[in-house]
């Protein structure tokens, strides 16, 4: 990506300090015969911009709640996912995230619950933060994607699997957890979910598997 961004930065710096030398029309040419210059550019702008947020936050993003992550015990790339059960781009994007998983050892993702969807949603979130607390996040996060949408029985089935009780509890860590899960969201700029971070990179919404790996992937090189 580097050499792009560095072709298009000096392409720009020429038509601007040396323009009776580059004309507009070749660098035209040249960005129409190379269109990913502009996209990598953009990308590289984008992740100058948002890497300050995600710095000042990072332990607070990448310290899981409980038991509520997967993946790597000693991981060298952490990826985060706020997500809600009842999200339908949430669920299409979870075997995206298993399969980087499976593909990454030194990978460690880690959920945070962000219930917007409803209060079914958050009666999900406060059982699988319960469920973490009792190390038992993956036996309900696992149960409950397979069950369905969020729903009083869908809701207890998850509960029985990970062998909580299927009453939320008026727990105070449960409550400042979210909390601090949707301020973590809003200073992030998140528009919906799911939403992911990753290294220095913000992705809002269902962005599919390639570009999730691709994120991975920039965020092991540093």
């Amino acid at each position: 990506m580097g050499g792009m961004v560095g072709s298009a930065l000096t392409a720009a710096l020429l038509l601007f300090a040396m323009p009776q030398i580059v004309s507009s029309k070749i660098v035209k040419q040249g960005l129409l015969a190379n269109p990913q210059i502009l996209v990598d550019a953009s990308d590289a702008l984008r992740d100058r911009q948002t890497a300050p947020a995600i710095a000042g936050q990072r332990v607070a993003l990448e310290t899981p709640f409980g038991s509520s992550w997967k993946g790597s015990e000693k991981p060298t790339v952490v990826l985060v996912e706020f997500y809600d059960y009842a999200c339908p781009y949430c669920k299409a994007s979870n075997p995206h995230v298993e399969q980087l998983i499976r593909e990454n050892p030194g990978l460690r993702v880690v959920y945070r619950e962000l219930p917007i969807l409803g209060p079914d949603s958050v009666v999900s979130a406060r059982l699988s933060l319960a469920a973490s607390k009792a190390g038992r996040f993956r036996q309900f996060h696992d149960a409950l994607y397979a069950a369905g949408r969020p729903a009083p029985d869908t809701n207890a089935a998850a509960a029985r699997v990970a062998n909580i009780s299927p009453t939320p509890v008026d727990d105070a860590a449960i409550k400042a957890e979210l909390t601090k899960n949707f301020q973590l969201a809003s200073q992030l700029g998140a528009t919906g979910t799911p939403l992911f971070v990753v290294g220095d990179r913000i992705l809002n919404g269902a962005v599919g598997y390639a570009a999730l790996k691709k994120a991975v992937e920039d965020a092991k090189k540093g």
